[in-house]
């Protein structure tokens, strides 16, 4: 039996976030720089993006950049706007003619010009799509998206607009990147690293893990596929037990 035959279509993940990585370590492996790694690694977000559409999912998260990958050496660093500014340009296109709306969180104001227009460009062109929204987390940290967070209540509490009994859970998820954007159902992270690095921290608090050692520019319909059967061959209990999850 096949992969695709075997995925249960009722229970398909909303959400899936990944953590791309390996593509430096892939790289090495073949000789080439860095960079190389990451160049290959478009045709796995290529892969993804349309298995994702193809299964019905309807959020699709990327971790692109991080807010510690500015510490990479400085010609990666460049190499790595270049390849976003160049991506987003060859793929806008596509991704408007199948229904796919781009999104990004983090910061991006700290981004090369060019990549603050393209994606700008890129968001209003494909902002009324609503068969995926794949969300892009460029210049992200986990850490600086709560920290964030909490300075703007805080703003808010001063300025008499809200108080300290009003803040609950609800209230402090309207104030983060993700505020229109479910929860991940499933984190899938690639090459191996068994670690979340910085990334939805608040969202992750239920997601179930898949972690691979395929490296990102191997990363395949078939390794997506196999990450979603294995979500869903685990029971989600959210704090309950088996009987009354079976009911």
């Amino acid at each position: 039996m096949s992969l695709e035959a075997k995925i249960d279509y009722t229970n398909i993940p909303k959400h899936i976030a990944v953590i791309m990585d390996g593509n430096g370590r892939w790289a090495k492996q073949q000789g080439q720089d860095r960079l190389f790694g990451h160049t290959s690694g478009v045709e796995s977000v290529r892969s993804t993006i349309k298995v994702a559409r193809e299964l019905g999912i309807k959020f699709l998260t990327l971790y692109a950049f991080s807010t510690e990958n500015w510490n990479r050496p400085k010609e990666e660093v460049d190499g790595l706007m270049d390849l976003l500014v160049q991506s987003i340009a060859n793929e806008v296109d596509e991704l408007n003619e199948n229904g796919i709306r781009l999104i990004t969180i983090g910061d991006d104001t700290q981004l090369p010009r060019n990549c603050q227009e393209g994606l700008a460009g890129a968001r209003e062109k494909t902002k009324d799509n609503t068969e995926l929204t794949l969300v892009l987390a460029l210049n992200y940290s986990a850490r600086w998206e709560i920290m964030e967070g909490l300075k703007k209540i805080a703003v808010e509490i001063e300025n008499k607009n809200l108080t300290s009994e009003q803040v609950n859970e609800q209230l402090f998820e309207s104030y983060l990147s993700t505020k229109n954007i479910p929860d991940p159902e499933l984190l899938i992270r690639t090459s191996g690293e068994n670690r979340v690095s910085n990334f939805l921290l608040w969202q992750i608090a239920y997601t179930e893990f898949h972690f691979t050692d395929i490296f990102w520019p191997e990363f395949r319909k078939e390794h997506f596929l196999k990450a979603i059967l294995d979500y869903q061959a685990r029971e989600r209990r959210f704090g309950l037990v088996s009987e009354q999850i079976q009911g």
